[in-house]
């Protein structure tokens, strides 16, 4: 008798301990994710949640953008996600199959806190059964944001099958990124959440040549198709003033170490200069492409630097972003902590000798003797598709005949 109570006592420990660990774990499976309230209504985005070498791992779904999620614990009742960029983070309960909480977006001197919650076992974004489509939507549109003297021209680039529509909108200081949602009826839904940036648009399909109606938050869209719509020369918009052939500063590193381009370490190198911020989402896009770059190019003699313009001109809190960012790309280059913030008229101080400052990112593109040969606004990621990949050899082409330049 006494080895039997001895027995269920230990079989009712590990009960506890198995129940109390399975709450430490977040259903594995699809979720629907809903930011709500948001402007111009409920934001859904699909994530995916796995264990993987004991661990369990989020992948934020994006049309073809997996973004994975790793920093995950329990204290309690209470889950905890960090993301890997952007500063931001959700704090959730589960139970069942719901996750409830918030997420909250770190602003340097504030914190944005938005409604957040999830359902498990959901692969829908938008409806579960929507309308059949009264439209096809798939190619170019010339949208515009906004009225009066805020009205910006973009690019729309769509692609539909069936009610599932994908693409995104390309603008003179970058695009957003991967947009993906549904056509239901006449109506158009697209969202994009990759951690620091919730993208939400609606609108009004009137016919295949015309979207109106639309809200992108509190602000107003429509579009017209047009298979020859495009943009400004990016390397057309920011330019030095007259008097300028260089560009000069002194900025830490992320050691506290001043880094100057009249340091040895840049002679007769072509220079790449990043204007960047770890708040940018375009930003990280290029951060993720000149990785790559320089490894292709840095051997030939190419040198990388970024400039960070962070929330904060703090220093120790910017270079926790930046550091984050740093760790998260394994970026091989230096990254310089300028002490001014994201404001532009910030970054047209710090630069003095540049001319209409209008991104983050811009990319400043200096030959071997160390003047600037073209400056490039904004950054047309991977979402865009054809507009990345000319992007790139264009880019490169450039290099290779700096390069070769005496």
């Amino acid at each position: 008798m006494h080895f039997m109570k001895k027995y269920f006592l230990i079989l009712l420990v590990n009960l506890i301990a198995v129940g109390a660990f399975a709450q430490n774990k977040i259903k594995p499976g699809t979720w629907r994710g809903v930011l709500k309230p948001f402007a111009g209504g409920e934001l859904p985005f699909n994530f995916e949640v796995k264990d993987t070498a004991g661990k369990q791992q989020i992948t934020i779904m994006n049309a073809g953008e997996h973004f994975k999620v790793k920093n995950i614990t329990f204290k309690e009742d209470s889950i905890f996600i960090r993301m890997p960029l952007f500063d931001s983070e959700f704090r959730l309960r589960q139970k069942g199959n719901i996750l409830t909480g918030n997420w909250i977006k770190h602003l340097g001197n504030r914190d944005a806190v938005t409604p957040f919650t999830a359902q498990h076992n959901v692969k829908w974004r938008f409806f579960e059964k929507p309308a059949t489509p009264a439209q096809q939507i798939t190619g170019r549109w010339s949208a515009i944001f906004g009225e009066g003297a805020e009205r910006d021209t973009t690019v729309g680039e769509f692609l539909q099958k069936g009610n599932r529509v994908t693409g995104t909108f390309l603008t003179t200081t970058g695009d957003y990124r991967y947009l993906e949602g549904s056509v239901s009826g006449n109506k158009l839904y697209l969202s994009c959440f990759d951690g620091g940036h919730a993208f939400l648009f609606t609108a009004t399909i009137q016919d295949q040549k015309t979207i109106t109606n639309g809200l992108f938050g509190t602000t107003p869209w429509a579009a017209v198709k047009n298979p020859n719509a495009k943009l400004p020369d990016a390397y057309s918009l920011t330019v030095l003033k007259p008097e300028y052939k260089k560009i000069e500063f002194s900025f830490p590193n992320l050691n506290g170490q001043k880094v100057s381009l009249n340091d040895a370490h840049f002679k007769n190198k072509v220079v790449i200069l990043q204007i960047m911020g770890s708040w940018c989402p375009n930003c990280m896009d290029e951060t993720a492409y000149l990785v790559n770059y320089y490894k292709k190019y840095h051997k030939r003699g190419v040198e990388v630097v970024g400039l960070a313009y962070e929330r904060s001109a703090e220093f120790e809190q910017a270079r926790k972003a930046v550091l984050q960012e740093k760790d998260h790309f394994n970026v091989p280059y230096p990254l310089l902590l300028t002490g001014y913030t994201n404001n532009k008229k910030e970054t047209a101080k710090s630069l003095p000798m540049l001319s209409n400052f209008l991104a983050f990112p811009t990319t400043i593109i200096i030959d071997k003797k160390g003047d600037v040969r073209k400056i490039y606004t904004g950054f047309s990621g991977p979402g865009t598709g054809a507009h990345y990949a000319e992007f790139v050899n264009g880019f490169e082409r450039l290099t290779d005949n700096l390069l070769a330049e005496k």
